[in-house]
């Protein structure tokens, strides 16, 4: 199974990064991560993502604020699908959000609302699920166990409320 690599721009994100982690130890997603700043470490960013298909991962999430000019550095280096959290810092993670979602043509970036990390992962078990039948069949299972928690919710208002 191909991993997925978690960058954060910065340790002060982790926080917010762990709760991606749940979801894909819970789908038995092998996975990395990884500090790498694109104006700290630009060179250690690139090497990464220029190395990351070869290196066994399927799928990348970078999770930056402020500028988040992280997730952008990572797609200009790699044919694999790049997600982006943009974390929460100033202007309620407006500026994250609008630099890790505005990329020029050809250079994508999946893009997650602000701090946005269990649907990060979510979106990449998703991807990986592509070319793993065996990850999809858990994924729709997941979406049909979601609905029935949903529709005995439903049942229980309406009988206490209605019936």
């Amino acid at each position: 199974m191909k991993k997925v690599a978690i960058i954060m721009g910065s340790d002060s994100d982790l926080p917010i990064v762990e709760k991606a982690l749940e979801p894909l130890k819970e789908y038995g997603i092998p996975f990395e991560m990884h500090v790498y700043s694109a104006h700290r470490t630009p060179e250690q960013a690139r090497e990464f993502g220029r190395n990351a298909r070869r290196n066994g991962f399927g799928v990348m999430i970078c999770a930056a604020g402020m500028a988040a000019h992280l997730a952008g550095a990572f797609a200009a280096n790699t044919t694999l699908p790049v997600i982006g959290i943009p974390i929460k810092s100033t202007f309620d993670g407006l500026d994250a959000l609008l630099a890790t979602v505005q990329m020029p043509s050809g250079v994508p970036v999946a893009t997650v609302a602000v701090n946005g990390a269990k649907n990060a992962a979510m979106l990449a078990i998703q991807i990986l699920a592509v070319s793993d039948d065996a990850l999809a069949e858990k994924l729709e299972q997941a979406k049909l166990d979601a609905a029935k928690a949903v529709l005995k919710k439903d049942k229980e208002i309406f009988e206490k409320y209605c019936g």
